[in-house]
């Protein structure tokens, strides 16, 4: 095998892997070719080195100003016959890994395999089809109605790619509990963690691990079996349980007409009444429910329905009694057509007792 032959292999190995290292060789003997070349072309014009550099990308390039050009007949020659094809092809070669680069990052971000820096976002946790889109589609409007617009990102093992890609984040994993996987998730730093998995079990590890990485977040899951309910409060007493209560809602709708459309509509956010919450700043007055209650009412067009202690977030207590009473950082339920935004609680205060 003759030494051109090996050259010519080695030369199509190089090539064909495209490594950065081999680019930046290849451009640097091109460049260093290119002013060889020229100088012993006599073109004196285009040597210095602000020049040349401007010069030479302009022509390999080809996008030629005509600024500058070689003035000697061997200088026309070499631009036409090494010049310009060598540069269009070293051009070409960058802008090629430049557009595979990006092509491959726009992939692993559809597949969920980068690691993301996200903070004080919402986390969904497993894939359920139609019963995630159509979560994913909810929590995207209650997003345009936050003050806090958080990021939603969608954890998944499925073998899926990004179901929203210009609206969502996603990650996917192989273990709910691996700490390296998790961490691509940022789920130490989400602030609201909802768990939703086609198995209950996988549910009750994914809640029991979510719990220890993240104390702080608010978090909720999703179970089939509610009997698993009271299993899972014993040890992480701070997760909202939400069990399925589709039986319930047919047999109160057998007895009070209406009741599943009643309820229906208080948890839709496309259209009608909705059902909000807020929680009552530290600074704002304590009141009684009575003068809450009418305020809002008189002042927003909102009904007070329920509020959670502070001091016992897991209890609500609906429909209290007027006598009763709010305090800072008790968090209140109420109804309205939309969330309302900066409640004015002095107001309230001021307002209630002029009612």
């Amino acid at each position: 095998m003759t030494t051109w032959i090996k050259a010519k292999r080695i030369m199509s190995r190089y090539l064909s892997e495209m490594r950065w290292y081999v680019i930046l060789a290849f451009t640097a003997f091109y460049a260093l070719s290119c002013w060889m070349l020229l100088y012993a072309a006599g073109e004196q014009d285009l040597l210095a080195s602000h020049d040349f550099t401007y010069w030479l990308i302009v022509t390999g390039s080809t996008v030629g100003y005509g600024d500058m050009s070689p003035s000697t007949e061997a200088g026309k020659w070499i631009v036409a016959l090494y010049v310009i094809p060598m540069g269009l092809s070293i051009f070409a070669l960058i802008l090629g890994r430049v557009a595979s680069f990006v092509g491959k990052q726009w992939q692993k971000g559809a597949k969920g395999l980068n690691s993301l820096n996200l903070d004080n976002h919402v986390v969904i946790i497993g894939w359920n089809g139609k019963r995630t889109m159509q979560l994913l589609k909810l929590l995207l409007i209650e997003k345009e109605n936050s003050p806090l617009d958080p990021d939603i990102l969608l954890c998944v093992k499925a073998d899926i790619e990004n179901p929203m890609p210009s609206k969502i984040d996603f990650v996917r994993v192989t273990s709910f509990n691996n700490d390296d996987e998790m961490d691509r998730a940022c789920i130490k730093e989400a602030a609201t963690i909802i768990i939703d998995n086609p198995h209950d079990d996988m549910t009750m590890t994914t809640a029991l691990y979510c719990s220890k990485r993240n104390k702080t977040a608010h978090k909720v899951a999703y179970f089939d079996d509610e009997t698993l309910v009271p299993l899972l409060k014993v040890h992480c007493p701070e997760i909202e349980c939400t069990p399925s209560v589709a039986v319930e809602m047919l047999a109160k709708s057998a007895f009070d007409p209406g009741s599943s459309l009643l309820h229906h509509d208080l948890l839709d956010v496309y259209d009608g009444q909705a059902q909000f919450s807020d929680t009552i700043p530290e600074s704002a007055p304590a009141l009684s429910v009575e003068a809450f209650f009418l305020a809002l009412k008189k002042q927003y067009n909102a009904t007070f329905i329920g509020f959670a202690s502070h001091e016992n977030m897991q209890s609500i207590s609906v429909n209290p009694a007027f006598d009763e009473t709010l305090y800072p950082k008790d968090k209140i339920f109420y109804i309205a057509d939309k969330r309302i935004r900066d409640i004015d609680w002095k107001g309230l205060n001021a307002n209630s007792k002029n009612l």
